[in-house]
């Protein structure tokens, strides 16, 4: 009996001694295997011939909630650091936009999160395309909460895609590989992405900042500068290029910011500067990762929300980036109900920039130009409606 229990001790030690050498190894090999080198080229003012980076300073690497990096995961994945609740899913009924609009029309509809269907000039145009179940990657991380808001067999052919940046909730390899062996549509996004995509065996344009992509309708793409970074698998941090997009069109601009901090806050006054903003995208949510949060160097809420649309000079803004994948600690409805708040403080005519309900589809109006915003006044700023938000 004796010699049993030794020898199953023998056994689990044995098996222990692996699974620590194991451990050990995976340390040293799994970073270096899970880096890749998406692009190689020149040294520019945002590529040090290794990793792109932010010139406008480098604000994103810091834990959005300060503390470790480690302490931050585990107490988002276990929700531990109070947050307030969320619903498990929103109710809402998908869609269906037309097949495609002429002329100087422009239709939005919002799928949820950042991807948004613009139809306008001939053109059907879709932003940072995701219609999997999960943001992360085999299947894991942030579960939907709102399914998309158009069915996927419902929507209408695509002639152009822009994808920001490669992150899970932004690009979706499983929707890009339908959209292209359905579609088969232009594919635009930074330097570097497009190694990720071409893995769907989809062809697609990876371009830096500054680069134009002319349109068959006689538009063009223009890749633009925001504030944020890149990673797939952690190590691989910044190996691919995050970009903005102008869409030139006669009848107006189409802005998409894609996900952004505010960084210096003037690649907006840069993308203005291609041509009136008719139209601007812009993200609202995943700005608060403890209490009283109004913004992280990765991500804008509200407050500089209304920042960037001052500085695009844009007609009218939809916000976007919430209410689809929990992704930070506000509560679902803040991003909406805060910018509401903003919007009023800054003295904007209602319905310039707010957000929709995913799935309708929504008329956009011909470019107008603003009126000037009164500046954010601290007072009201700090009201009891803001205040009451969690």
């Amino acid at each position: 009996m004796g010699g049993a229990i030794g020898q199953v001790l023998k056994w689990l030690g044995a098996a222990l001694l692996f699974a620590i050498a194991g451990l050990c190894l995976a340390v040293v090999l799994v970073p270096s295997f899970l880096d890749r080198i998406y692009y190689r080229g020149p040294v520019s003012a945002h590529f040090d011939g290794q990793r792109f980076f932010n010139p406008d300073g480098e604000d994103t690497v810091r834990p959005p909630a300060g503390r470790s990096r480690g302490g931050f995961l585990v107490r988002y994945v276990t929700g531990s650091d109070g947050r307030p609740p969320w619903p498990s899913k929103v109710a809402l009924t998908p869609g269906k936009p037309p097949a495609r609009v002429a002329g100087g029309r422009m239709l939005v509809t919002w799928i949820g999160h950042a991807t948004v269907l613009v139809q306008t000039a001939g053109l059907n145009i879709l932003t940072d395309p995701v219609w999997s179940e999960t943001a992360g990657p085999l299947g894991f991380g942030p579960r939907r909460v709102a399914e998309p808001g158009v069915r996927f067999e419902d929507l209408p052919k695509i002639d152009l895609v822009v994808v920001s940046h490669n992150h899970y909730d932004h690009m979706d390899l499983p929707t890009l590989k339908r959209l292209w062996d359905r579609d088969r549509p232009l594919i635009v996004t930074g330097l570097g992405n497009d190694v990720i995509i071409r893995s769907t065996g989809a062809e697609v344009l990876g371009r830096d900042w500054g680069t134009r992509v002319p349109l068959r309708n006689g538009g063009e793409v223009i890749v633009t500068r925001n504030h944020h970074w890149g990673s797939r698998w952690f190590t691989d941090r910044n190996r691919a290029l995050w970009s903005s997009f102008v869409i030139k069109l006669p009848g107006g601009n189409i802005f998409f910011a894609g996900d952004t901090g505010l960084g210096d806050g003037k690649w907006p006054a840069e993308a203005a500067a291609h041509g009136p903003v008719r139209l601007a995208l812009i993200p609202i949510g995943a700005f608060r990762f403890e209490p009283g949060q109004m913004g992280v160097g990765s991500h804008i809420g509200p407050i500089d929300a209304e920042k960037v649309f001052a500085g695009l000079g844009a007609s009218r803004a939809i916000g976007i980036h919430w209410g689809t994948f929990r992704l930070s600690y506000e509560a679902w409805d803040t991003p909406p109900r805060l910018l509401h708040e903003v919007m009023r403080c800054a003295g904007y005519a209602p319905g310039l920039f707010g957000t929709v309900a995913i799935g309708k589809t929504y008329e956009v109006p011909p470019y107008a130009q603003p009126a000037a915003p009164h500046p954010l006044g601290r007072d009201c700023l700090d009201s009891a409606a803001i205040r009451a938000l969690k």
